[in-house]
């Protein structure tokens, strides 16, 4: 199996949570995706897919664009309730629209995911598996850094950690 074979069965994995949302357009879509990295998710967990850019769907080995688009969205929406949203979401991007999709790990990134979509006026949004996420935490439950648990806060007068460890009588 080649690259591209590879690539293409990674996809058609079946994926766990899925958040996605059409804008009307490729800029709009562009300046969402480029919103979702500066708040910080990883460029492999948010993809834009459009006629101008298809990312992963142009690894879809088919005839037509429209085709390669049904395909990969069959990849993200494989529950027996949404067979009719991947020729939906092709349709959409036939006409023109993008797809912003976004892989969350856990609550935190679905409810800043959800947030950074929503302020960038979706035509609509669809979501898979967003209650079932099984284990995957990415970000942290709170807003306090996890270093703030390892990291020895400095309050003495020591200007160096050797001091502060074995020096007692400081100035």
């Amino acid at each position: 199996m080649g690259l591209s074979g590879a690539l293409c069965a990674q996809v058609e994995e079946d994926v766990s949570a899925v958040l996605l949302a059409i804008f009307p357009d490729y800029d709009v879509a562009s300046r969402v995706r480029l919103a979702l990295f500066e708040d910080g998710f990883p460029t492999d967990r948010i993809e834009l897919t459009a006629s101008r850019e298809p990312g992963r769907a142009a690894l879809m080995t088919t005839d037509t664009v429209h085709r390669q688009f049904a395909r990969y969205f069959g990849a993200l929406f494989t529950s027996p309730n949404e067979q009719e949203i991947p020729e939906h979401l092709a349709c959409r991007l036939d006409d023109g629209a993008a797809a912003i999709t976004v892989h969350p790990r856990g609550p935190v990134e679905t409810s800043r995911a959800s947030q950074i979509l929503k302020h960038g006026h979706p035509t609509e949004v669809v979501e898979h598996e967003i209650a079932d996420q099984r284990f995957e935490h990415a970000a942290a439950r709170t807003a306090r850094p996890w270093v703030s648990h390892l990291w020895v806060e400095n309050h003495s007068k020591a200007h160096c950690i050797y001091c502060w460890l074995f020096e007692k009588d400081l100035p």
